[in-house]
Parts: structure tokens; sequence; C-alpha cells
């Protein structure tokens, strides 16, 4: 488990590559120390399984339903990736509960600025659009993000200076793809309501009947 509050951006060291996965080396100076074998990271906002721990470095692979549904598969070498290590318990939860479970991604619409903001409108499918809801929470490349609008198509963040900084949004252009996690409270509600065909006995009825 995360919170979407990126400790630092990493560097692609090498990229090895198999017929439908890969392992990568990225170098990384604060979340590193950290780390051991078989520890999780939020790599562009995918939780990966460290597989071997350098002084300066580390190793994750990618199985193939993460480069299906993810960005990662278009990493190279000395491509920059967001990184946070996973949540401790008795951590303040400065952003929101983040999986590192990608839902789906997106495609960077249109960036503008507003004064020190920056608003990035990002176009996504319906399995992903289902679920944002205005001043909802939403990951994109692993950063927390609070969505602003949502329409039939797309969705708008706005972002201050801080995280345009030290992300790696900073470099993003309409065009780039990104990866979005939604907020999995609404995923569990759907499916306890049997909202996506999963047969649940809990409906208006029975919240009516137990006084919600």
């Amino acid at each position: 488990m995360f919170t979407g509050i990126i400790e630092e951006i990493g560097i692609v060291q090498s990229v090895m590559k198999g017929a439908k996965s890969f392992s990568m080396l990225i170098s990384a100076d604060v979340v590193t120390p950290g780390l051991r074998q078989g520890d999780s990271v939020n790599t562009n906002g995918a939780c990966l399984t460290v597989t071997a721990v350098n002084r300066n470095s580390f190793t994750v692979d990618v199985m193939p339903e993460t480069m299906r549904k993810t960005n990662l598969g278009s990493l190279q070498q000395g491509g920059e990736v967001n990184l946070e290590q996973a949540l401790q318990l008795s951590s303040r939860l400065g952003g929101h509960l983040v999986s590192g479970h990608i839902d789906g991604t997106g495609l960077i619409h249109k960036i503008k600025k507003e004064d020190n903001a920056v608003w990035i409108t990002v176009k996504a499918g319906t399995e992903v659009l289902r679920y944002i809801i205005p001043k909802g929470s939403v990951s994109i490349d692993g950063i927390s993000l609070t969505v602003v609008n949502v329409d039939e198509v797309s969705f708008d963040v706005s972002l201050i200076p801080h995280t345009m900084a030290v992300t790696t949004l900073r470099d993003k252009k309409p065009g780039d793809t990104l990866n979005i996690e939604c907020d999995m409270v609404a995923k569990y509600i759907e499916k306890f309501t049997g909202k996506a065909g999963s047969g649940s006995r809990i409906d208006q009825g029975f919240l009516d009947k137990y006084g919600f």
C-alpha cells in the first residue's frame, strides 16, 4: 500500500527484455537505503517487487499483465520513473490509499498554466472514468492528485509547483500516456452492491433495512 506522495525520481539504468516481460535496473538515492529483496516499490504508479538491491540501485521484474495495463513497456535506458516505498502503518497518510494496481492508462489531452498552477486534462476510457468523481482522488503515474472536473471522455487535475518540480509530470506533453489508478473505495462499493454483476445480496433494500 502507498500514499501517492512521490519520494524521488529514479533513472532507468538498463532494461532486460523478454518475450512479453522485462526487468529493469533503477538508480535511486532516497528509497534504496531502506529497500530489501522482496519489498514493494511504487514505480510510475505500479506496485513492483524488488528482486535485487545494490547501494544506489535496485532491480524489479515487470510481468506481461503489467506490460498490458501500464506505460512501463515504453521505458528505455535513461528514462525517469516516480518512486515511492511502501507505506508504514505508523506513517502519516499525506495523499490517499494507493494500491499500485493500475486500472488503465490515459492520454494527456491538454496542458495549460494558470498563475502558479498547471492544469492537465487526461482522456481515458470508460473503465477508468466510471470511478472518477469531482473532488475525488486519483493516482496518475503514482502521484496522488485531486480531480477537479470530469466529463464523458476526460478529467482535469491541477498541480502545484512542488508537484511539477519533484515528479515526472514536469516533462510530460500532450499525447503522452499516463498510468491511472482510481480510488479503490468506489470499486469496492460497486462490487458490494452488485453493480458489477457480482450477485451480491447487498442492495438498496438491504441498506434500507439496516438503516443505511
